[in-house]
C-alpha cells in the first residue's frame, strides 16, 4: 500500500550512506595526494592504491541513486489522496504535521491523528511481511 514510503526512506539512506563514504575517501586521498602520506610508496595491493577508483564508482552509484529517488518523487507526486499528500510532505519534504495541517487546512489535531493511522496501518502490513 505504501510500498513508496520503504522505498524513498531506503534510498534516501544510502544515498546518505554513499555521500558519507566519498567524503571519507576523499579525505583519504588527499592525505596520500598531499597530506602526511604523500611520501609513503604503495604497492598495488594496498587500500589507497585504489581510492581514485572506488570514488568514481561510488559518484557513478550515487548518481544512480539520486536519479531513482528524484522517479519516485514523480511518481509518488501524481498519488492523490489525503493520506499519500500527508505522507509525502511529512517524510519527503520534511514538513512538520502543523505545517501539513495548515496547508492542506485541516486542524493539527485532525492530521496528527491521520498520521498515526496511516503509521500504524505500515506497521501493521511490515509484520505481516516480515511474519
Amino acid at each position: 500500500m505504501y510500498e513508496w514510503l520503504r522505498d524513498y526512506i531506503k534510498l534516501q539512506e544510502e544515498i546518505e550512506y554513499l555521500e558519507f563514504k566519498i567524503e571519507q575517501n576523499q579525505i583519504e586521498l588527499k592525505r596520500w595526494v598531499e597530506g602526511d602520506l604523500r611520501n609513503v610508496k604503495l604497492d598495488e595491493k594496498s587500500i589507497a592504491a585504489g581510492l581514485e577508483e572506488r570514488i568514481e564508482a561510488q559518484f557513478k552509484l550515487l548518481n544512480e541513486k539520486k536519479k531513482q529517488r528524484d522517479d519516485l518523487i514523480n511518481f509518488v507526486n501524481k498519488f492523490e489522496g489525503l493520506d499519500n499528500q500527508i505522507l509525502r510532505m511529512k517524510w519527503m519534504e520534511g514538513k512538520s504535521l502543523e505545517q501539513i495541517a495548515d496547508e492542506l487546512n485541516y486542524s493539527h489535531g485532525y492530521i496528527k491523528q491521520k498520521h498515526a493511522e496511516i503509521m500504524k496501518i505500515i506497521r501493521f502490513a511490515e509484520i505481516l511481511t516480515q511474519g
